[in-house]
């Protein structure tokens, strides 16, 4: 018989599980390159892990799990990266459990650590005037007309001067009875919020003037039975995808180095009122949470900017060069 002819030698028993699982990744879950390439080496650290406890891959256990799940944590891998090992790994023993090859899935309610939440990005007062106050184009093929000119106005002005939510923004209409809606005589926004919450939040000179400005422009855009105070090109209620779009645009215009987005402008709007006020319950109610808890995160934002004052400002806090 010639080399040719000979049979292949017989992998050990945990890589022919896992070429098998990544065959069945690739071909049957048609998995992306780039995905595959990661589930590879997750399955190469379980690999490394039970030959150095001398433990074959069908026979792990729940503690062997634990065990290498704290190991990559010590070794320095962040919490997401090991949840997604660890996904890696249940997979492949939810497979190998398919096919009777293991009794239990060793991996089952074994969890990542907890990641930190990252703090929500907001940007300066000097950005957020800039972009308030960017120019509208009023001539070549990115012009504006100028009822979009004044919706789009009224758009940044209701996000950032009221903290509002993207779907609270669009779910406002022009007459009192809906979603919500803008008592102007009063200066007050009334919206819908999560879990159905109404509230109702004051509106500023600078939003008042950008929506009486809108609001006299509207007709040449909106439908005539048509709710929405803010609407799209078509003459329907506005989306909040076109709103997302027309924040990055006007971002863009304005030359922002960073993407702008509805919530970093409510985040913005928290900040801001946070930093001049000191008050965190007036903050909870403007922006509609049931939780302080949840508003807290922007104290961590405030100290953020403290401390920069703190490190320019003072000279015991400058350090030697």
């Amino acid at each position: 018989m010639t080399d040719a002819a000979q049979p292949p030698v017989a992998a050990p028993a945990a890589e022919g599980d896992i070429a098998r699982h990544l065959v069945h990744l690739e071909v049957e879950r048609r998995l992306a390159g780039r995905t595959l390439v990661i589930y590879r080496d997750a399955f190469a650290k379980l690999q490394a892990f039970a030959a150095d406890q001398g433990v074959a891959l069908r026979d792990a256990q729940v503690h062997h799990v634990r065990r290498w799940a704290a190991t990559l944590h010590r070794e320095g891998l962040g919490p997401r990266s090991i949840a997604l090992v660890l996904s890696a790994w249940r997979g492949l023993y939810r497979w190998l459990g398919r096919d009777g090859l293991v009794a239990v899935n060793p991996v089952e309610g074994v969890r990542a650590p907890k990641a930190a939440k990252p703090l929500p990005k907001a940007l300066s007062v000097d950005l957020a005037m800039a972009l308030a106050d960017a120019p509208t184009p009023a001539d070549g093929a990115e012009a504006d007309t100028p009822a979009v000119a004044a919706r789009d106005q009224c758009i940044v002005e209701l996000l950032y001067g009221c903290g509002l939510r993207v779907g609270e923004l669009v779910g406002l209409d022009v007459r009192p009875g809906g979603a919500g809606w803008i008592d102007a005589s009063d200066a007050t926004a009334h919206v819908l919020g999560k879990g159905s919450k109404r509230r109702s939040v004051p509106v500023g000179a600078a939003a008042l003037r950008a929506l009486r400005d809108w609001l006299g422009a509207r007709d040449r855009l909106a439908r005539a039975d048509e709710p929405a105070l803010l609407v799209g090109a078509r003459g329907a209620r506005i989306s909040a995808g076109q709103v997302r779009a027309r924040l990055k645009l006007r971002a863009l215009r304005a030359g922002l180095p960073t993407h702008v987005h509805p919530h970093m402008l409510r985040h913005s709007f928290a900040t801001h009122v946070l930093q001049s006020s000191g008050d965190l319950r007036a903050v909870q109610e403007l922006l509609g949470h049931a939780n302080i808890t949840t508003t807290q995160v922007y104290t961590q934002l405030d100290f953020g900017h403290l401390s920069k004052v703190y490190d320019a400002a003072h000279p015991r806090a400058r350090r030697k060069g």
